[in-house]
């Protein structure tokens, strides 16, 4: 009888979870219409491995052997139900024919009827990305709170609010009509994005850039004449196509306005740009696409040597007027500071102050600080890097920040 380390076991489940968890969660909820069960049945048949695999081997296919597990725990956990009357319906989609246990081509990607889903009129708005990136990519609850600036016993409630609402209300898992897109494409694109930005920072525990990516291009294929569809793409390439360039040989953080051009990915970059020119051409400006456009605009410095900030400006002004972003308020403050000083920049930050969404948001104090500092207020400027320091997660931006606050 074969025997696997822990190590080799752990390591596999690990990989097997970052590529498939929500693909198999999606398949799950699918058949039974209950995304709890399915994600407790998943997180039971991944505690098995771990206990089985050492002693009986990995499987030839780790995916299939978990789907059989936590279609087992499934039936397990409808036959409780049954005894109070609510779960014929569940049994009965849990008899029918899945396929063949053992292989996982077998098992077809539902993950964008189950994010389609999760944003269907009936969830609460505010809580539609967030239940997407629980869901697709397993992200727990503080790790969603984190993202979105909102208190994880808040996010934790809501979230299993609307798990209910999604089995009790009897949702579909499917890709919406035409008709019914809009409302609903607009979730699905605000958590494909959280996650890239959740794994955008060195060192992630699971690549949820890559992830994230794969999302986009998956709705963009599916729904290639919407603008914003493309324009998330567009923003995502524009990002990743300069992940090489953002430390240098010794792992030290590199700010984009130092970065070696040489380095940014090419292909990548004129994948975005001819997204971002098919968007223009659909009538439809949206939020992904301006912030895309800006991207566009800093990429403009491998050809020119210098950052359109001009066009930056406008692209930010357009984005405050669109959203109440606070991101996108320290953005534009930052860009002001680059085309008419550092005292009009701060001056747009400081109108922004009094948000307590940024009280703890640590890219808020770099900017207060870099801008404190060009203003020659050395008091102020050290206590914002200070702040700056203690709120970053990033040891590279950590350093950097240091580095900075000698400046002063």
């Amino acid at each position: 009888m074969p025997h696997e380390t822990d190590h080799l076991v752990a390591e596999t489940a690990e990989a097997v979870a970052r590529r498939s968890y929500g693909k198999l969660v999606a398949f799950l909820a699918a058949r039974t219409g209950d995304v709890t069960t399915a994600e407790d049945a998943l997180a039971d048949a991944f505690a098995a491995a771990l206990v089985d695999w050492p002693v009986s081997g990995i499987p030839r296919s780790p995916e299939a052997w978990l789907m059989t597990v936590a279609r087992r725990r499934s039936v397990d956990a409808a036959r409780r139900r049954r005894t109070r009357g609510e779960a014929a319906d569940h049994l009965r989609l849990l008899a029918d024919d899945w396929g063949d246990p053992m292989d996982d081509t077998a098992i077809p990607d539902r993950r964008l009827a189950l994010m389609f889903a999760c944003a269907h009129p009936a969830i609460d708005p505010a809580i539609r990305a967030p239940l997407i990136l629980q869901t697709i990519l397993g992200f727990d609850g503080a790790a969603i709170a984190s993202a979105l600036l909102v208190s994880p016993a808040t996010m934790s409630q809501r979230l299993v609010r609307a798990k209910h609402k999604i089995r009790y209300a009897g949702i579909p898992f499917r890709v919406p009509e035409r008709a019914e897109m809009a409302e609903r494409l607009d979730a699905v694109l605000a958590a494909i994005y959280a996650a890239y930005s959740e794994g955008w920072p060195e060192g992630a525990g699971r690549n949820l850039a890559e992830e994230a990516l794969w999302l986009g291009r998956l709705v963009a294929a599916l729904l290639p004449e919407e603008p914003e569809a493309l324009g998330l793409l567009a923003l995502m390439l524009h990002a990743e196509a300069r992940r090489a360039a953002r430390s240098d040989a010794a792992g030290a953080y590199v700010p984009l306005d130092e970065q070696d051009t040489a380095l940014w990915h090419t292909d990548m970059i004129e994948e975005a740009e001819s997204l971002l020119l098919r968007a223009s051409t659909m009538g439809m400006i949206g939020r992904y696409q301006l912030e895309a456009a800006v991207q566009s605009a800093h990429a403009a410095r491998r050809l020119t040597g210098r950052s359109d900030w001009a066009a930056i400006e406008r692209l930010y002004a357009a984005l405050s007027a669109m959203t109440d972003s606070p991101v996108v308020a320290i953005n534009h403050a930052i860009a002001i500071a680059e085309t008419q000083g550092a005292e009009p920049g701060l001056a747009s930050l400081d109108a922004h102050a009094m948000d307590k969404r940024l009280a703890d948001y640590q890219p808020y104090w770099a900017a207060r600080a870099e801008l404190l500092r060009r203003t020659g207020e050395a008091d102020a400027a050290d206590q914002a890097y200070r702040r700056a320091i203690d709120l970053a997660t990033d040891a590279a931006v950590r350093d950097y920040l240091r580095r900075r606050r000698m400046l002063i």
